[in-house]
């Protein structure tokens, strides 16, 4: 066996081998086969999110949604069909509110146009995401290319893999390491709740029927807050239209402030008012208080980066679809 064999085998004896999905990912992988497929895509986020800024926010958890339901594959984006024979992610209960796939489909059209058949769905969404932030003002991180598109989508693993906004700390920690993620990670990524919105929906039982007695409000939610939520947005229970802001005052910035909120007792859900519950990940969100945007900014491009490799196809898996919400025949 040559040295370089012995060493390599060496090194995965003590399991620092790389994972072989991890190690096909690369920077330009479509640098011969379809150079201009990353600025084509830069270039149709940077046109029509300016138009529609809460698109970045809704595009980045579309990204996310991807990634926990059997990885970044581009699963969630299937459409129900006769062939599937089954019910995809869309329709699951955490996946009813997403937006941004008929943006998706937009990128996927003009790509095609120019390389048919070559750029993956879910390469299109992590490279949507990343833009989409970046021209919000968020930090730019790296994507690495080359994901293969799944050909498997089911809604009852939407629901058991995505954490809802009713989660706990240690239903959050347990459903993030399932994908490799830290608790660090997960502060990290929750900090994209900065320009994020929601629906009444998602965190009314925190306001109003909290033990599940009607009237009983979550004491781990400032009660300033919670009258001023019940007074001028969620004003009965039953609201499942009106939108809130997730980090009010700055939702359309990148910034700290929603770290800071956490800290105020102002987390918007259960999952965020579930950061400050242990010393762990309380300690984290002091430290992204203390420093600087930068330092943060930094700091959540290499989460970005780590989720955006959650169980990837790459290599001869999947497929690349020529249409996002389609199977190829």
């Amino acid at each position: 066996m040559s040295t370089f064999g012995l060493s390599f085998l060496v090194f995965c004896i003590l399991g620092i081998c790389l994972d072989a999905s991890h190690a096909q990912l690369q920077l330009n992988f479509y640098a011969k086969s379809c150079p201009k497929a990353e600025k084509i895509i830069q270039d149709y986020v940077y046109k029509h999110i300016p138009k529609a800024p809460s698109l970045a926010a809704a595009l980045l958890r579309l990204h996310f949604h991807d990634c926990f339901v059997r990885g970044c594959d581009g699963s969630v984006l299937l459409n129900f069909t006769s062939s599937t024979k089954n019910q995809t992610e869309k329709v699951a209960i955490p996946n009813q509110t997403l937006r941004g796939f008929s943006f998706i489909d937009g990128v996927k059209k003009i790509v095609e146009a120019e390389c048919p058949g070559v750029v993956s769905c879910a390469d299109i969404v992590t490279l949507v995401a990343r833009d989409s932030v970046v021209v919000t003002g968020g930090p730019y991180w790296n994507v690495p290319t080359g994901r293969r598109d799944g050909k498997i989508s089911n809604a009852s693993e939407a629901l058991a893999n995505i954490p809802p906004p009713t989660s706990n700390l240690s239903s959050l920690q347990t459903s993030f390491a399932n994908k490799g993620l830290d608790l660090k990670d997960l502060v990290l990524l929750s900090g994209a709740h900065t320009i994020g919105i929601s629906h009444c929906s998602s965190f009314s039982t925190r306001l109003y029927n909290f033990t599940g007695v009607l009237g009983t409000q979550d004491p781990s939610l400032d009660s300033e807050y919670a009258s001023n939520l019940k007074a001028k947005k969620c004003k009965s229970i039953n609201d499942n239209t009106t939108i809130v802001e997730m980090d009010p005052g700055s939702f359309r910035t990148f910034d700290l402030s929603y770290y800071k909120l956490l800290l105020k007792r102002r987390g918007l859900f259960q999952s965020d008012a579930a950061l400050t519950t242990s010393a762990t990940t309380k300690s984290f969100i002091n430290q992204l208080v203390q420093g600087s945007l930068k330092e943060f900014n930094v700091e959540f491009a290499k989460a970005m980066e780590k989720m955006g490799r959650i169980e990837v196809k790459t290599g001869s898996a999947g497929e690349i679809r020529k249409q996002c919400a389609f199977v190829n025949h």
